[in-house]
């Protein structure tokens, strides 16, 4: 199953509701890892220490940064990026789909957008 972790402005009510739908999915928040108002390098370096694939609304920078760790050649274990438009409800059922289908290591080096459609 896929480790996740919630960039600072992802939207709790997401969150929340993934683990309500299922507790065993692996999802923190960047705020609650003491990485609050820690920038996109950072995070992204937090999450490639921890194998946690990054959930954001944040698709003005985190791409770019995501893009340049793949460029030189480090751990980048993905990027979802949803956009604040996508119903609570359907960002909650892509990810617990995502949680349950994806291997381990399938979305290295990805940035992708939710809903996957």
């Amino acid at each position: 199953m896929l480790r996740f972790s919630a960039d600072e402005n992802f939207n709790n009510d997401v969150v929340r509701g993934v683990l309500r739908r299922s507790s065993d999915v692996d999802i923190v928040r960047i705020q609650d890892m003491d990485l609050s108002g820690a920038n996109d390098v950072a995070v992204l370096e937090w999450c490639a220490q921890e194998g946690r694939v990054l959930l954001t609304h944040d698709v003005s920078t985190i791409t770019r940064y995501a893009y340049d760790r793949v460029r030189n050649g480090l751990p980048m274990p993905g990027v979802f990026e949803v956009a604040r438009k996508v119903a609570i409800g359907v960002a909650i059922e892509e990810i617990l789909l995502l949680a349950i289908c994806s291997l381990a290591g399938e979305w290295e080096g990805q940035v992708r957008y939710l809903p996957l459609r």
